[in-house]
């Protein structure tokens, strides 16, 4: 799988691309600011962008959804209970940084269990509410892309709306640690670590 991994915006949210190497079919996982740097990766890659990924609805993950959407042509994918934060200010987290943005609908509303192709790559959905209602981690043997489920050493914040602790720990334990102690974690901030790691030295989880 072709794979690039960069931070973006003023927050440094982690933006993954990911590619067929077969096909050139690929996805942008957290467009979260400066659009013209990820056209220019996208570019450099000679990726064709057949969706836009959004693990969940927070501003510093979704600031430049719609720039990259006019630009790749993409389908914009999120899960369904975040569907609301793309329009509006309040939910995605803007309001509180007074600028009040609010994006287009998205094409796909997404379930767990749902399956993204492209080219002959795909990546399971997998639904890890806590952080935000509708937050998703993205898996494919060997990767697991976890927004701001879990991080190195850490986990993501529950004191937005609709975030919660106990929801949160749940998903971590109940979804992600049953894979492959050896899966690769790259996360929506911060540096990528492994499950076997996270699982036995996180001190959130321990």
């Amino acid at each position: 799988m072709l794979f690039k991994g960069f931070p973006v915006g003023p927050m440094g949210a982690n933006c993954y691309l990911l590619g067929c190497p077969e096909t050139q079919e690929g996805i942008i996982i957290d467009p979260g600011g400066e659009p013209e740097k990820i056209k220019s990766r996208v570019e450099e890659m000679g990726l064709k962008v057949v969706y836009i990924v959004l693990t969940h609805g927070h501003i510093d993950h979704i600031m430049a959804v719609d720039e990259m959407r006019w630009a790749t042509g993409a389908r914009v994918a999120i899960h369904a209970d975040d569907a609301s934060m793309l329009v509006d200010p309040s939910l995605n987290l803007s309001a509180f940084m007074g600028r009040r943005l609010s994006f287009t609908p998205a094409d796909v509303l997404l379930r767990d269990g749902d399956v993204l192709t492209f080219g002959k790559q795909k990546l399971e959905v997998i639904h890890t509410p806590g952080h935000t209602p509708g937050g998703i981690c993205l898996y494919t043997p060997g990767y697991l892309f976890t927004g701001d489920t879990l991080f190195a050493g850490s986990i993501g914040r529950t004191d937005f709306p609709g975030g919660d602790f106990d929801t949160l720990i749940k998903s971590i334990r109940n979804r992600l640690f049953p894979l492959p102690e050896d899966t690769s974690v790259y996360p929506g901030h911060m540096n990528y670590t492994t499950i076997g790691y996270e699982r036995d030295h996180n001190p959130f989880l321990r």
